[in-house]
């Protein structure tokens, strides 16, 4: 029997070579764009293969972290989250909000206002701070896909006024937003992050000297007073095609009369009781809430894991974020707030549930929150 080999006909070898060429194309492009950040070069890559959190050309979690777990993959992931998709994962009816006039509050009141997702303004001892902002109304490079929810997308940078310290926990795109911060860029006194997220920045046309860009368990004097302390998260980060170039973090903020855990993405690990054993108690600890799946439950909280997170953390008071404005897990929309609230029937934790917009008085521990969500079809 002889054996025989098919030869594709020249025709469509070449119209196979034209689309792959053309498909190479379009991906350059769409990552040219300035949106995608860049990867760090120069002196600041040489000072992040000098951290200890940097290894085999990459940043490392402290404990080994797979992406995904229970033996998912990313076709059974993308295949549930495109077919197998809770009906409930994005509200069928507009979410509740208000909106709080931040240009007219009095910086001697101590607030916060969550803008919904992990997005919040804190003003604290006479500092305007603000978290993690995404205002363009889309958790995405792509303004068509992972929207906001109906009514959660109130506020713009025009209503933001001059912000003494952005916080920045990673670069991914529900958190670091480059619509938003370019925008913003004007209002910004400095910004906090992890190393290589300032690569990002000077791209978009930051000062280098505005920049503090921080490896895990460093400290900043930021003014006398306020001091920050990077902290671990245990996440990952990236913005194109290579993971992990820039550091994800959380951030303990010391101020004049309070102390303050800025919780970024995070699975459960023993980094939260070491930071609680550290810098705790807290007067307030912010930790995400929502987007969690048990595919990935090595890289965001677990419902049954948030209320041990904050008891490691010694917190007085748990603002729970990272929920309610975008569709990012499975899980029904109000789950996380739902669980949170049930599971919490048992610890009786100070947990205050405000709706976007609504303002937080942070040196009121007894200002009471509605379960504003069972509200919303």
């Amino acid at each position: 029997m002889v054996n025989q080999t098919y030869i594709l006909p020249v025709s469509t070898m070449t119209l196979l070579l034209t689309l792959l060429l053309l498909l190479v194309l379009f991906t350059f492009l769409v990552l040219s764009q300035a949106k995608f950040g860049k990867l760090p070069t120069g002196a600041r890559l040489e000072t992040i293969k000098k951290s200890p959190n940097y290894q085999n050309g990459a940043f490392q979690n402290q404990s080994e972290t797979p992406t995904f777990t229970n033996g998912a993959t990313y076709f059974s992931i993308l295949k549930e989250f495109f077919f197998g998709k809770n009906r409930r994962a994005e509200p069928f009816g507009e979410i509740p909000s208000i909106k709080t006039d931040l240009m007219a509050l009095d910086l001697n009141e101590d607030a916060l206002v969550w803008f919904g997702h992990s997005s919040y303004y804190l003003q604290i001892d006479g500092k305007r701070i603000l978290v993690d902002p995404v205002f363009s109304g889309a958790a995405s490079p792509f303004s068509f896909s992972v929207k906001a929810f109906p009514g959660t997308d109130r506020y713009t940078p025009d209503d933001v006024p001059n912000i003494d310290y952005l916080f920045l926990t990673h670069d991914h795109w529900d958190h670091l937003d480059h619509d938003t911060i370019v925008r913003l860029k004007p209002k910004i006194g400095r910004v906090v992050c992890g190393l290589g997220t300032g690569q990002h920045l000077e791209h978009w046309g930051f000062e280098a000297n505005k920049i503090v860009e921080k490896d895990w368990n460093e400290t900043v004097n930021l003014e006398k007073g306020f001091t920050v302390h990077t902290t671990p998260a245990r996440h990952f980060s990236g913005r194109g095609l290579k993971r992990n170039q820039a550091l994800w973090t959380s951030f303990v903020l010391q101020t004049p009369t309070m102390q303050l855990f800025l919780g970024g993405d995070s699975g459960y690990d023993n980094h939260f009781a070491e930071i609680g054993k550290t810098f705790g108690p807290f007067d307030l600890a912010i930790l995400e809430n929502g987007q969690y799946n048990k595919n990935w439950q090595n890289i965001h909280l677990m419902p049954h894991e948030i209320l041990q997170a904050a008891k490691d953390l010694h917190a007085k008071r748990i603002f729970p974020v990272h929920s309610s404005k975008f569709a990012l897990g499975n899980h029904a929309w109000d789950e996380p707030l739902e669980l949170i609230s049930q599971n919490n029937t048992s610890e009786n934790l100070n947990i205050i549930t405000p709706m976007i917009g609504e303002m937080v008085r942070l040196k009121d521990p007894e200002q009471a929150f509605t379960a504003w969500w069972k509200n919303v079809s």
